[in-house]
């Protein structure tokens, strides 16, 4: 095992919580403001409940979100743009699963036509008929591309094997379904659901709450619409044979292996980030230790946590060549089954303890990362108590709790694993290690 230099963990202090007023407008917006006046900036963050289901969605879904700016009644492409880089700011647009996001900054005196220009858009985006052909053919070329990328196809492959048929099975829209969008398919999809309520609209910067309140109110005061049904729950997840997805002659195998994970609010959620961190979760890692730095096999072998509203997932990720398919996820199990077996060091347990309580404060030390920080824990329906009681709860997770949500989290019996990369080779490889699912 290669040794790691830990400075020793000092005692974290307590920290100093924003202010944060929140309020609902009456139809159904909810508002966040919090004033920072260190820089004469105000960032902005809009979520739009978006969960919907069926290839036809998700990919009006896109067309939508990459063409919110491309016109209204006072402006088109060109006009809106410059009418935001006159206000010092910008405006961008994305969409998931879960959300339809605007994010957006401008300096803090012109925050009421920032969310002028705002309210142009999401009251009445015209979606010009060029416009969206434009952007519509440009997804489809870039969605292809992407569909083709070895890393793309393990991802869309193991979600596919995780959520079934639920919306989360879909990540990058088919573009044949998107070659089939229209003008007039984003309209109507703009009207249903670009709606303000269940909507949250987070401001940080230097802007006073009261002044806040009335530019949001007299901006947006006016949008209306019915709040869109969630997401559904999530299937459970039931592990099996492996899943090899061919692709005769590739040089390497893109190794994923999924599973559930407890959500941001469960009791056991603080224990669950410090076992994925040890396991696979930074650089500092088992898994780096054992399959990149000792073995070689792989240059950036990681697990992360996802969170989606209607539940999350643990990911397992490793990119080897071909030939040492079987030695690379023996190793893969073998650090899963020892984690989830044997309690991690105490000094493994500390080492990823201040890097948790770390990243987090550094997530939201700008007024940036605030933004974003606060927007995604609303939408969790968390407040901003989470950034000082999830340090706490993580300072308080002891050996066993690690190990107990290890156990949980990583026993190999309960993961799913999806191979991508030339099936021969690999059945070869990894047949008398597992059951192969049929092709």
């Amino acid at each position: 095992m290669t040794s790691v230099f830990v400075p020793e963990v000092r005692p974290s202090a307590p920290a100093r919580l924003p202010s944060v007023t929140d309020r609902t407008l009456s139809n159904g917006l909810r508002v966040l403001v919090v004033e920072r006046t260190s820089v004469p900036l105000v960032e902005v963050r809009l979520r739009v409940p978006f969960a919907g289901t069926g290839a036809q969605f998700h990919a009006g879904a896109e067309v939508l979100a990459e063409t919110l700016f491309t016109g209204s009644a006072r402006h088109d492409r060109t006009g809106l743009a410059i009418e935001v880089q006159s206000l010092g700011g910008a405006l961008s647009t994305g969409v998931d699963n879960d959300r339809l996001a605007v994010v957006g900054s401008a300096l803090a005196s012109n925050l009421e036509p920032l969310l002028q220009i705002m309210a142009e858009v999401l009251l009445g985006a015209t979606y010009p008929d060029d416009e969206v052909a434009g952007e519509r053919e440009r997804i489809v070329e870039d969605t292809a591309v992407a569909r083709s990328q070895p890393a793309v196809i393990a991802r869309e492959a193991l979600l596919a094997r995780i959520f079934g048929d639920h919306p989360y099975a879909t990540g990058i829209p088919d573009p044949a379904v998107v070659a089939a969008v229209r003008a007039d398919d984003v309209r109507s999809l703009h009207a249903r659901r670009v709606v303000p309520a269940g909507a949250i609209l987070t401001l940080v910067g230097d802007i006073a709450a009261e002044r806040a309140f009335a530019a949001v109110t007299s901006a947006l005061g006016g949008w209306a619409g019915e709040l869109s049904a969630p997401a559904p729950p999530l299937p459970v997840i039931e592990p099996g044979p492996i899943l090899i997805v061919d692709r005769p002659g590739a040089v390497q195998t893109n190794i994923r292996l999924g599973g559930a994970a407890l959500p941001r609010s469960a009791p056991g959620a603080p224990a669950q980030r410090l076992a994925n961190t040890i396991f696979g979760g930074y650089f500092s890692s088992r898994l780096v230790d054992n399959i990149r730095e000792d073995k070689g096999y792989t240059y950036s072998p990681r697990s992360s946590i996802d969170h989606y509203l209607a539940g999350s997932r643990l990911t397992i990720a490793a990119d080897v060549a071909t030939e040492v398919t079987g030695p690379a996820l023996l190793e893969l199990w073998y650090e899963l089954g020892r984690i989830a077996l044997l309690a991690p060091s105490q000094r493994e347990l500390d080492a990823a303890r201040q890097y948790a309580v770390g990243t987090l404060a550094l997530g939201s030390a700008t007024a940036s990362g605030l933004a974003s920080t606060l927007s995604a824990l609303a939408g969790a329906d968390l407040g901003v108590e989470y950034l000082r009681d999830h340090p706490r709860a993580l300072a308080e997770v002891t050996l066993e709790d690690l190990q107990a949500a290890a156990a949980d989290l990583l026993a190999p019996t309960r993961l799913v694993t999806v191979l991508v990369g030339d099936r021969e080779r690999i059945t070869r490889a990894v047949g008398d290690l597992a059951p192969i699912a049929p092709a």
